[in-house]
């Protein structure tokens, strides 16, 4: 007989997960009777220096076994760990995790728990917590009459057919431009509104609006103007008002870590005048760290076209976030809601703190989402331990641990891996940042969902340019699709559509995936599935701040899962294995893909999944 303990028991860890600060923490690790025991201490410890250690008392019996008792709260934030010491009458050791629920002495490679201690005012919008989203690539949407193209960063052209291939080739210097567009606008975009509506879109992710050169628009040319071609200030001020008429809110992207060259603020080209190139006085040249003016500069990535900028120089924290006319007083003034920040990771945690701060004066129910690729709670970048949540300092993050988790079992991974990888990020998450994590199968730096799961092609792009899905790999490709979306939905968090992908839209990485919307060649099937799980995420609260547990599954091969909340339980059950599972019938069948009832049995075949709305009691 050994100790036990699990952290992801609240028999044996209360509260679940994170740390309110000043909340209190109960733990309980149960002892052999047998076990002769001097002593057992949790210590709980952070990167900062800053811990406690605090003795267990026994308790009562449980069999075999004596319940140890002790708690404690935290006046720190900060992003913790602990361990227990453990003291018998033949000696002392630390016990450890061993995997998601075992104990092991630190000798035999065990780690020890982590414990995120998040603000006593953190708080997130209820409004983004278990919403729909929708994200846009403007240029690639939809096309609504004309815009005025006088002020368009030149050269650039414009595909006269809407179905073209995305130009993908370099020019004759090697160089690729990103300097094709196909003129979707604001406008529209809020010609669509009504479809996103229908869709059961809560809120409107659009990928860079700003003035820019590429078609992109990850190289801000200027923070305070509407890209051109996309149309106007006022056209961004009327998308917004009509989409908050319709329930629906509006997140920009904001690009803050670098500009583009050809920029009012860098001006490489001479276009603009007073940048930090072509005038040695200008304004901005703070903003810039140059090794030999004016040829040698930090880029993004080693991209010439993308000069980094030193966030926290004052001239720039004024101009982006502190001004009365910041950029970010600018936009929330034109109706936006929120916003995703660009590359979270290379953006210093007081700049995001500052902003943050700001912004919620500004709008108290304004979002702000982060991209991060990894867990984000444990986050280390350029050597810095990140304190995203720890800090308060996102309302949450792309969620790609959950689409690693997703793709993961969708290729024979199995169950127990993808409730491993789940459990993880809700146990390292704030609940309600765990809400509002943005869960997608797709977006315009990773290839479509549908081509992820039906094609593992890896050859040049002269081949990916034109490569298409067969009917029948097509098909089941979507029966995947499904499946993954089934889960997209279901698990915490908002789940985000790429635009096209619940139309069937496919593509390999960049530019491919961002071809254009196929307005009138839709897999209306697929579209009226979304719509179906759209319902859904809507109708049961469970789905949308619901707590997550996985009962035992009945198969290796499924994912089984129950989403909890006020008493209403939903169970969802998704199958990968090569032949049918067959299950007794209980509760209300509230969406079938790929499965049917045969009497008091539910036969759920390969790729296929339900949504049960369980009996109370």
């Amino acid at each position: 007989m050994e100790m036990q303990f699990n952290s992801l028991d609240l028999r044996y860890k209360t509260p679940f997960g994170c740390l309110r600060q000043h909340e209190l923490c109960r733990l309980m690790v149960e002892v052999p009777k047998d076990c002769p025991l001097t002593s057992l201490d949790v210590e709980v410890y952070s990167d900062s220096g800053y811990g406690l250690q605090v003795r267990f008392t026994r308790a009562e019996e449980q069999g075999d076994y004596w319940a140890y008792r002790t708690e404690f709260s935290l006046p720190r934030t900060g992003l913790y760990f602990f361990h227990f010491n453990v003291t018998l009458t033949t000696g002392g050791f630390r016990l450890m995790r061993a995997g998601e629920s075992g104990l092991c002495v630190e000798a035999d490679g065990g780690q020890p728990w982590q414990l995120t201690c998040y603000p006593a005012h953190f708080q997130v919008p209820e409004a983004f917590q278990g919403a729909v989203l929708y994200q846009i690539f403007p240029d690639r949407f939809f096309r609504a009459g004309s815009c005025d193209l006088s002020g368009k960063l030149e050269p650039y052209w414009v595909h006269a057919d809407w179905s073209d291939t995305p130009h993908y080739l370099p020019d004759q210097r090697g160089q690729v431009l990103n300097n094709d567009f196909f003129g979707g606008n604001l406008k529209g975009i809020q010609e669509k509104l009504p479809y996103l509506r229908e869709l059961g879109v809560d809120g409107i992710y659009l990928n860079p609006v700003c003035m820019a050169f590429s078609n992109h628009r990850y190289d801000t040319a200027d923070y305070h103007r509407v890209d051109p071609m996309l149309g106007t200030e006022a056209d961004l001020a009327s998308l917004c008002q009509a989409a908050h008429q319709l329930g629906m809110k509006v997140i920009l992207d904001g690009v803050f870590s670098h500009t583009g060259s050809n920029s009012v603020y860098f001006d490489a080209e001479g276009v603009f005048g007073h940048g930090a190139v072509s005038d040695p006085d200008s304004p901005y040249r703070d903003w810039y760290e140059f090794q030999h003016y004016p040829d040698q500069y930090t880029t993004w990535w080693g991209i010439s076209t993308l000069p980094c900028v030193r966030e926290m120089d004052e001239g720039y924290l004024d101009f982006i976030i502190r001004g009365v006319d910041s950029v970010l007083a600018h936009w929330l003034s034109l109706g936006i809601d929120g916003i995703r920040l660009d590359v979270a990771d290379e953006l210093p945690d007081a700049f995001i703190a500052a902003l943050r701060q700001r912004l919620k004066q500004l709008k108290p129910d304004a979002w702000l989402l982060g991209e991060v690729w990894e867990d984000a709670s444990n986050k280390v970048s350029y050597g810095v331990r990140r304190a995203y949540f720890s800090e308060g300092e996102l309302d949450g993050v792309m969620n790609y641990p959950f689409r690693n988790a997703i793709l993961g079992f969708l290729s024979g991974q199995g169950g127990d891996a993808f409730r491993q990888q789940v459990l993880t990020i809700a146990e390292h998450y704030p609940s309600f940042v765990l809400h509002s994590a943005m869960n997608s199968l797709s977006t315009h730096d990773t290839p479509r969902i549908l081509t992820v799961l039906g094609d593992p092609f890896s050859g040049p792009k002269q081949e990916k340019a034109e490569r298409f899905l067969s009917p029948q790999a097509r098909a089941q490709a979507v029966l995947r699709e499904k499946a993954a979306a089934l889960l997209q939905f279901t698990l915490p968090g908002s789940p985000c559509i790429y635009y096209g992908d619940e139309a069937g839209l496919e593509g390999f990485e960049d530019p491919f995936n961002r071809r254009c919307y196929p307005w009138g060649r839709e897999d209306g099937d697929l579209l009226d599935y979304y719509r179906s799980l759209s319902r859904i995420k809507h109708g049961y609260p469970a789905l949308r701040t619901g707590s997550i547990q996985f009962p035992p599954a009945p198969s290796p091969a499924t994912v089984r899962f129950q989403r909890t909340l006020d008493g209403q339980c939903l169970q969802v059950l998704v199958h990968s294995g090569d032949q049918p599972l067959f299950l007794p019938r209980e509760g209300e069948l509230l969406l079938a893909h790929n499965a049917r009832q045969e009497g008091d049995q539910l036969v759920i075949s390969p790729w296929g999944g339900v949504i049960i709305l369980e009996k109370e009691g």
